[in-house]
């Protein structure tokens, strides 16, 4: 039995989640979207990175809302597999019907995390997505390029978010 006041730590991150354990947690903040056949525009952004220790995944969920008017706008969940080789297996479904089907690599020390669309699924005209995430100084940036079917890949999305 414990004793009266003492803390309590949270369980150690499976073996395969610890190199990415820099993520884990919600992280909030802003971001800007362009695209060459779009207008510009901001957003509020929350993501949270989620882990059971018993399993090798982490549980992701993301959701925007305008900028200005806080009116929702993008979501999107899934799931990041950490493979024993140092690579990183990622699924992701968006509120739009699109799914992906992500590959990269991961670097600890330097907390990055990279990813390639393998497939882009129930897509019209989205042909390929990358994604680069990095935490620095306790922030989290990340920048989304996309193709489509009349544009070569190019920055989409970036953002910085705190841990809340």
């Amino acid at each position: 039995m414990e004793a009266a006041g003492s803390p309590t730590l949270p369980p150690a991150p499976h073996p395969l989640v610890a190199p990415l354990s820099f993520l884990l947690g919600k992280w909030r903040g802003e971001g800007e979207g362009t695209f060459p056949t779009i207008a510009p525009f901001r957003y509020g952004e929350e993501i949270l990175f989620s882990h059971h220790p018993s399993k090798p995944v982490i549980s992701y969920t993301q959701k925007t809302w305008k900028a200005a008017s806080g009116e929702p706008m993008h979501a999107e969940s899934g799931y990041w597999r950490p493979r024993p080789d140092g690579s990183v297996e990622v699924v992701i479904s968006q509120s739009t019907g699109l799914a992906e089907v992500q590959k990269g690599s991961y670097d600890a020390e330097k907390k990055t995390v990279t990813l390639q669309s393998e497939l882009v699924g129930n897509a019209s005209k989205v042909k390929q997505i990358a994604r680069s995430f990095q935490v620095v100084n306790g922030e989290l940036s990340y920048i989304v390029q996309m193709a489509t079917i009349t544009n070569s890949l190019q920055p989409h999305l970036k953002a910085l978010l705190k841990m809340i």
